[in-house]
């Protein structure tokens, strides 16, 4: 799979850290639905799961 985009600024949040989903640990990183998650472990989870369930388009 091709590396998601994480250019747009929608994809930081600087003002707070929140959990992320998939790990629990703190990050400023946010998906395209605006969940915490750290950008590594979301492209890893999209590689193991190309059409998960939890996400839309």
């Amino acid at each position: 799979m091709a590396l998601l985009d994480w250019r747009d600024a929608r994809h930081f949040d600087a003002t707070r850290n929140l959990p992320c989903v998939l790990c629990g640990k703190p990050t400023p990183m946010r998906s395209h639905d605006r969940e915490p998650v750290h950008k590594v472990r979301a492209e890893d989870s999209c590689d193991q799961n190309p059409h998960p369930n939890r996400f839309h388009n």
